[in-house]
């Protein structure tokens, strides 16, 4: 097993396709694609390729560290309490354990993330 990946930004499998739960929607219809891609540390780590269409929910991190580059799209995060930013392909950031805000896809997003849990 090789300790080096390489992650596919444009998949060619099949993605799992989801959506908000219905308690965090705020607005919209979006949809998610998850192009999972790598497992570590007996699954605690998760790496691969994500996208959702424009609409508005509520991020709750809970216990989970997640590192998010966005390939593509806008989207704006606004932490509870705090001021809105807005991320755009190229960008980078983290959502810290503990995290809760409102995450709004302006132009449909694909991203490469990683969690820890």
């Amino acid at each position: 097993m090789s300790l080096l990946k390489t992650i596919d930004t444009d998949p060619s499998f099949v993605p799992k396709e989801s959506g908000p739960l219905p308690e965090r929607l705020i607005s919209g219809d979006p949809t998610y694609k998850t192009w999972a891609q790598d497992d570590a540390r007996g699954e605690t780590i998760h790496t691969g390729v994500w996208e959702a269409t424009p609409g508005e929910t509520r991020s709750i991190k809970g216990e989970t560290f997640e590192f998010c580059h966005l390939l593509s799209g806008v989207v704006e995060l606004t932490p509870e309490g705090g001021e809105s930013v807005i991320y755009k392909a190229g960008d980078s950031f983290v959502m810290k354990p503990g995290f809760v805000g409102v995450w709004k896809t302006i132009e449909t997003v694909r991203k490469i993330y990683v969690t820890v849990s």
